[in-house]
């Protein structure tokens, strides 16, 4: 008996992608080999080692641990997703300025990882950030440029965040008519 495939909808990166998946296919199989996005890395499909990490509806999510058809109707984000070459995303920058990155294989599922963090402590104590990054394994370093890299992000997010939010109160306040 053949197993019928199921079509899946979500929306990656800010774009809606579509295809037809073997009901048992990973969701981390679906983004490399479907949607071509292999900036998750597979590292050991046992969801120890984090390198899949992305993130679903904002929260951070091993994609080896979840089915493509769980997906279906979701929000994603990938490494792909966080900035482009000429304009990185803060943790991007961050890990380049910090040297959080060794080998590069865990790269993209730490700073996921770190981007889920971030949304639920954005301004995380270095042991905040070591217990987020339990979930992660890298076997080129001692954490430490990681972590550094993740302070230097989280500094960089909250000062573009405290700019939006003076930028929003202004523009209110013109709206108003008050300036």
């Amino acid at each position: 008996m053949a197993i019928e495939n199921r079509k899946v909808t979500v929306t990656v990166n800010g774009q809606e992608r579509s295809a037809e998946v073997e009901p048992r296919k990973l969701l981390v199989h679906y983004l490399r080999d479907d949607l071509g996005l292999t900036g998750t890395h597979i590292g050991c499909d046992t969801s120890q080692c984090g390198a899949c990490t992305i993130t679903v509806n904002g929260d951070a999510v091993k994609s080896c641990t979840m089915l493509a058809v769980q997906a279906d109707g979701a929000e994603i984000m990938t490494v792909e997703g966080l900035g482009t070459r000429n304009e990185l995303h803060p943790m991007q920058q961050s890990f380049w300025e910090e040297h959080g990155l060794q080998c590069g294989y865990c790269t993209p599922g730490v700073m996921m990882a770190m981007i889920g963090l971030l949304k639920e402590n954005p301004n995380p104590s270095e042991e905040e950030i070591r217990e987020g990054m339990e979930g992660v394994i890298c076997r080129c370093t001692g954490y430490q440029f990681i972590v550094s890299a993740v302070q230097k992000a989280a500094k960089i997010m909250a000062e573009a965040n405290e700019k939006n939010d003076q930028k929003v109160a202004a523009s209110q306040l013109v709206g108003e008519g008050n300036l």
